[in-house]
């Protein structure tokens, strides 16, 4: 995902929104903690609505004593740039980061950011789940977000993926594109990215995963972090989250307001803003992150999509300690 907005213009924005009421002035609320062992961080911009917080924590996270805040380009995902100690923290789906960690890469999940932000759409021959079979369902590649995910919803209702649904595979274009052109029967709806089409517009909703469960009862994104850089820096880590969690809450009561900064990414404002208000960001301090790593570990290790267990994943992968201390922290 490239951003068609350069970086300055959409800062410029995010100082504007300051004066609007998006980053309200008061003293910091990590007065009394240990400085960051960092003052400089390291991001990938956010290609995609429902990564809001990513941008919207810049004010935070110079309130958190951070001075230079890094936005770095990133592909399709941050996962490589991650791994590699070029981006310090991200935002990523279960289906960006359970990959990594089966590879055992120096990658920690830190806590729940948001539910939702994904959709199951198709046309009209197809009405639930169940009905998949025999369709044509298309995915960007094996292995990758849409695939996962509507395999582990088709294995949920008893369907065999690999063998009950076509998968049709083109990362070329966009999949709101074959869908219109009748090469799919249906498709996954990520939340927008600059200049592509609004995957809300088409077909009509067969499953919203921030509001059908069993999917609407776990996370979605979640915050990551390289390991190494939370190793040496637990202090910068807790800060950063914090920056994160806040720009999260930023984004569940002023909707219209981060709608109006994302669109300076180039994105469609009338999209993101259907993103925002039903993405849900006001769930992090009652969901466990550890129940959403567990559903989706498993979910993909029966599938055979993932080699670690869930118990492998936990004890290895996550650090909860930082989101349950800000949990009590950041009450309201």
């Amino acid at each position: 995902m490239k951003i068609i907005q350069n970086r300055r213009t959409f800062l410029a924005g995010l100082s504007a929104a300051g004066s609007a009421g998006l980053f309200k002035v008061q003293p910091s609320i990590a007065e009394g903690e240990p400085p960051p062992e960092t003052t400089t961080i390291r991001l990938g911009k956010p290609s995609a609505a429902c990564l809001a917080p990513l941008a919207i924590a810049e004010g935070f996270l110079h309130e958190e004593g951070f001075s230079e805040v890094r936005y770095l380009p990133q592909p399709m995902t941050g996962a490589a740039m991650l791994t590699d100690g070029d981006v310090d923290f991200d935002m990523q789906s279960w289906s960006d980061f359970l990959p990594l960690v089966d590879a055992g890469q120096p990658v920690t999940v830190l806590g729940g950011v948001q539910v939702g932000c994904l959709e199951l759409r198709a046309n009209d021959s197809i009405r639930s789940i169940a009905d998949l079979r025999g369709k044509k369902v298309g995915i960007n590649n094996y292995g990758v977000t849409d695939h996962m995910l509507v395999s582990i919803m088709a294995a949920y209702v008893g369907l065999k993926p690999a063998s009950d649904i076509v998968w049709v595979v083109n990362p070329s274009v966009s999949q709101v594109e074959l869908f219109k052109a009748g090469k799919v029967d249906a498709f996954i709806g990520f939340p927008p990215e600059p200049g592509q089409p609004c995957a809300r517009n088409v077909g009509h909703l067969i499953v919203n995963i921030a509001h059908d469960r069993p999917w609407s009862n776990y996370f979605c994104c979640m915050a990551v972090t390289n390991t190494n850089f939370m190793r040496k820096n637990p202090v910068a880590t807790k800060r950063a989250l914090r920056a994160i969690l806040r720009a999260a809450d930023v984004c569940h009561r002023e909707p219209e307001t981060v709608a109006d900064r994302m669109a300076a990414l180039g994105l469609s404002r009338e999209c993101v803003l259907m993103t925002m208000k039903d993405t849900r960001y006001d769930l992090w301090r009652e969901y466990d992150p550890e129940d959403s790593v567990r559903f989706f570990a498993l979910r993909l290790n029966e599938l055979g999509m993932l080699k670690k267990t869930p118990k492998e994943v936990i004890s290895g992968f996550t650090d909860w300690h930082y989101f349950e201390e800000l949990k009590r922290e950041l009450k309201t």
